[in-house]
């Protein structure tokens, strides 16, 4: 017995130094990760996977906000049918009215939203002293805003218009323009309303 143990005992303290050896190493490579974890949190060009890279998540998310945000137009003579504009519209003059006798010019619009738009500049108002046709046109300087959209159907497709203008006048209107000659505020659009009820019946 005591020769069988003296000669398996170098055997034993083989695979004892053998074994250490493993936990050691084992035990490095298990430091070596968690160092390697640690530094991945506090480095912030690391992206961790399956998480949304915030860049991405937001440029997704603006992506989709302007598909499901509608436009909204601007009818030229409040004709849904004709010239429809968008922002930036009536710079060189557009005209609100079928007989142009109210115009919009040198508009310029800080807010233009599915909602709302609101814009400065000239609104050109015809007189009509003694008539349209002869009446001098005041040019008058307003806040637009334009508001209450409507929804007008065609085979082109589905496009929403304003259907009302409300204004405001820093300066104040021409004598010739109060009272009973003022301009219509809030002016409804009732003959973009009626066509976009008719276009999108049925």
């Amino acid at each position: 017995m005591l020769i069988g143990s003296k000669l398996f005992a170098p055997g034993r303290r083989a695979r004892l130094g053998w074994g250490r050896r493993v936990a050691a190493g084992a035990g490095i490579a298990c430091t070596a990760f968690l160092l390697a974890a640690c530094n991945a949190q506090g480095d912030p060009s690391v992206v961790v996977t399956g998480a949304p890279h915030p860049g991405v998540a937001s440029s997704t998310s603006a992506a989709v906000t302007a598909k499901t945000t509608p436009r909204v137009y601007l009818a030229e003579g409040q004709d849904v049918r004709g010239r429809l504009l968008y922002r930036p519209a009536c710079k060189s003059g557009c005209p609100l009215s079928g007989d142009s006798t109210a115009i919009l010019d040198t508009m310029t619009w800080p807010t233009w939203s599915a909602s709302k738009a609101v814009g400065t500049g000239t609104y050109e108002l015809d007189g009509c002293n003694p008539d349209c046709a002869a009446g001098p046109v005041y040019k008058v300087p307003a806040v637009v805003t334009l508001s209450k959209p409507v929804k007008v159907c065609s085979s082109a497709g589905t496009r929403w218009v304003w259907s009302r203008a409300s204004f405001r006048f820093p300066h104040g209107l021409p004598k010739a323009l109060r009272g009973s000659n003022a301009p219509l505020n809030p002016w409804v659009f009732s003959s973009v309303s009626a066509a976009a009820r008719h276009s999108c019946a049925g």
